[in-house]
């Protein structure tokens, strides 16, 4: 069966894409054993490569987009088991729409293939939603994210792309933040996901590795997990992994 692709988009930046992509893609792979690749697909402004701490890969996805490298040349393995297309730091001029056609030819290789989008709502987005099967929509419990999310959504939606679901994203429980009520109804678009403000999340960032490889049990790491086996059609069971780590302990 082809792998699918799955776009991770937001109109607003640091509400969390990237952290969403690479943790995806570390915890498919290392705990579920999925064939993954996670792509940055934000061509200006990439962060993914950094975040997983490859910082000056050789050959990078505007390598490809350019046809001066063929596609295979820009994957790079984690010490997680997933794949990795970074973007050049310093930008390029390339053919955004050249992305479905060349990331299309990977899905028989993958289980699953996630995109890191831009925040703007340029080619680069627009791109991001053409190559992608479904779409993942990460927004944060205020009415400014909000509104670039609805943005974003209205988009999809003219473009006939399916929304999966919206990822609600630094919630801390105070009576100021929405409601995933108040966000469903306004996006009409369901929240298939809730991942806390978590000082981990940083903390994992600095040291360039996944929060779900760096602090496992932290909640956020907990929450990333649910959502990856939700993508999968797979039940998360938090007891599995306490036993599993009670057995490599002894």
């Amino acid at each position: 069966m082809a792998g699918k692709i799955v776009g991770i988009i937001s109109l607003k930046g640091g509400v969390g894409k990237t952290t969403t992509v690479a943790n995806l893609g570390s915890i498919l792979a290392a705990e579920f054993k999925k064939k993954t690749l996670v792509v940055d697909a934000n061509f200006s402004a990439p962060n993914l490569a950094l975040h997983l701490g490859l910082v000056n890969p050789k050959v990078t996805i505007h390598d490809v987009l350019s046809n001066k490298a063929k596609i295979h040349e820009a994957i790079y393995q984690h010490e997680a088991g997933f794949h990795l297309i970074p973007a050049a730091y310093m930008y390029k001029k390339i053919n955004p729409s050249a992305l479905k056609h060349k990331i299309s030819r990977l899905r028989d290789y993958y289980d699953m293939i996630f995109l890191d989008s831009s925040p703007s709502l340029n080619e680069e987005m627009l791109a991001t939603m053409m190559a992608s099967d479904e779409l993942l929509v990460i927004t944060s419990p205020d009415y400014p994210t909000l509104s670039t999310t609805l943005r974003a959504i209205r988009l999809a939606k003219q473009k006939r792309i399916p929304i999966t679901g919206l990822i609600l994203n630094r919630v801390r429980n105070k009576k100021f933040e929405l409601s995933i009520k108040d966000i469903e109804n306004a996006a009409l678009v369901p929240v298939i996901s809730v991942l806390p403000e978590d000082v981990k999340i940083p903390e994992a960032v600095y040291y360039t590795t996944p929060v779900s490889l760096y602090k496992p049990r932290s909640g956020s790491a907990i929450e990333f997990r649910k959502l990856a086996a939700n993508l999968i059609g797979e039940k998360y069971e938090p007891g599995f992994w306490n036993r599993l780590k009670a057995i490599f302990n002894r």
